[in-house]
């Protein structure tokens, strides 16, 4: 488990809206390193940390930011996968409640982008109020008290 467990979730119906909010994070001086993405198959202009070939009930991902080493330490866990992709035993892993995690599953499965924002409570409030100066079509605040949700 991460020190933090607040993340913001957001998706994105296509690879130029993700692109343009992460250009929202970078002009806002957000800590870039609290950022990552997960689609499928998508081009990327940043680095990309993982590349799954495959994941059960998915298919081939493109991970980048911290969510890839959150992916591979939630694999070592057994218990913690048990019933879980490996994307969604990472997001699990970081404190997203079970229903909230197959609901991002099913989404990236569905061809969307989930840009995901974590770090303390004040850092989560900021990732909001960037993203909704963009176009994501949800955006849910996730903490250890309970879930916040937007739709667009």
């Amino acid at each position: 488990m991460i020190a933090h467990t607040n993340a913001v979730v957001a998706s994105f119906e296509s690879y130029d809206q993700a692109r343009d909010a992460l250009r929202e994070f970078q002009t806002s001086d957000f800590d870039m390193e609290k950022l990552s993405s997960v689609g499928k198959e998508y081009e990327t202009e940043g680095n990309v940390v993982g590349y799954y070939s495959w994941v059960p009930g998915i298919g081939q991902l493109l991970v980048a930011g911290p969510l890839a080493l959150w992916i591979i330490g939630a694999l070592e866990e057994a218990g913690m996968v048990r019933g879980l992709t490996s994307l969604g035993a990472g997001l699990y892993s970081i404190g997203i409640p079970k229903k909230s995690v197959l609901q991002y599953e099913t989404e990236v499965k569905n061809g969307k982008l989930l840009l995901i924002a974590h770090g303390t409570s004040d850092d989560v409030a900021w990732a909001m109020d960037i993203l909704q100066q963009t176009q994501a079509e949800t955006t849910t605040i996730h903490t250890k008290q309970a879930a916040v949700s937007r739709a667009s």
